[in-house]
């Protein structure tokens, strides 16, 4: 089958390696979709030894049931799924009480990651890694399994304070925040300023939900405030699915005191707290801050609900297999809107 691995440092390869075959407990998907995420662009730019090679990426999977392994019943050919990524160990406190994102003896790792992913024709996995999608077309369903399961679970963290009346800052409307927008839409009442750099990113926000776009330059600030009100009141959410050291100062400059930051993108910008009573801090007083990783196998069933449901989609632009490369390129240069997805 084909499949596309990483050979080393910055390399990826399409290749033909044998058809795997699934062991006890076991499925083997026929690959129907899967998104190409940024999460892929830092596992390329690691250094070697930090993820196994070669290995085939892809951590946003839907498809089709080929071959169940010995002791699956649950599953049988022709079953269109979904694939929860993450692999926790299974009893620690945050496995056994469903939250395997928060695993506390697996360091981060699971299908994509650690163990081959989706860009194949086929991919094993865990049967107890599958949830089914019903109707839904597999380019939708395989980008709910990150890009709309992530921005779920950091709504899901801050859920308490977003409140009618309240207002969240969503940064940065690509993959993942064009379907927070939707998921702040469908699941609350609040006011969405969504921000970002691209006009074309704000005309997608408004049309999937916002109340109010703002560009991100040097007055996003200012017009943020101007919608929010002056310190010590604010933003009471601000999702930052970019992550660089400009997002985190926007953030903490807007929130509320109070609010809630949640820092979502991994663009490795840095968020200082310090407590003092001389000078204003950086971050507001009786601020959250969280770093939200992934999701639960919960709120990928529930993620799968609002889009069966109609409540979000997927802005998509799909890739064949061998254009793979191509797609990570153009993700890397800012070229994608929405999420790209590939297909064998």
């Amino acid at each position: 089958m084909r499949a596309v691995r990483l050979t080393g440092p910055g390399k990826l390869e399409l290749m033909d390696i044998p058809v795997p075959e699934p062991g006890p407990g076991e499925v083997r998907i026929a690959v129907g979709a899967t998104g190409a995420c940024h999460s892929d662009l830092h596992i390329l730019d690691a250094p070697a030894g930090i993820y196994p090679v070669p290995m085939t990426l892809g951590h946003e999977i839907a498809g089709t049931v080929d071959r169940p392994g010995d002791g699956v019943t649950a599953w049988q050919p022709g079953d269109r799924a979904a694939i929860y990524g993450i692999q926790g160990c299974g009893h620690c406190r945050g496995c056994l009480t469903g939250r395997e994102n928060q695993c506390r003896e697996v360091p981060v790792g699971g299908i994509g990651l650690s163990r081959d992913g989706g860009l194949a024709e086929y991919v094993v996995v865990p049967a107890s890694r599958l949830l089914p999608t019903g109707d839904l077309e597999l380019t939708q369903a395989a980008p709910l399994t990150d890009a709309g399961l992530t921005p779920y679970h950091a709504v899901e963290l801050a859920r308490p304070a977003l409140r009618p009346g309240t207002f969240c800052v969503v940064i940065g409307i690509g993959g993942l925040g064009h379907m927070a927008v939707q998921i702040l839409a469908a699941t609350t009442a609040v006011t969405i300023i969504a921000v970002d750099t691209s006009d074309a990113a704000l005309e997608l926000a408004k049309r999937v939900g916002a109340h109010h776009t703002v560009r991100s330059d040097a007055d996003a600030a200012d017009r943020i405030r101007g919608l929010v009100g002056d310190p010590p009141d604010g933003a009471d959410v601000v999702l930052d699915f970019v992550g660089v050291d400009a997002t985190t100062r926007l953030g903490r400059t807007v929130v509320a005191t109070g609010g809630h930051l949640l820092l979502v993108g991994l663009g490795g910008g840095q968020l200082t707290l310090k407590p003092t009573a001389e000078e204003p801090p950086p971050v507001p007083l009786e601020v959250t801050a969280r770093i939200p990783f992934w999701g639960t196998r919960a709120e990928l069933r529930e993620v799968i609900a609002l889009a069966r449901q109609g409540r979000v989609h997927t802005e998509v632009e799909t890739f064949p297999l061998e254009e793979a490369v191509r797609a990570y390129e153009r993700l890397r240069a800012g070229g994608i809107r929405g999420r790209a997805v590939i297909v064998p």
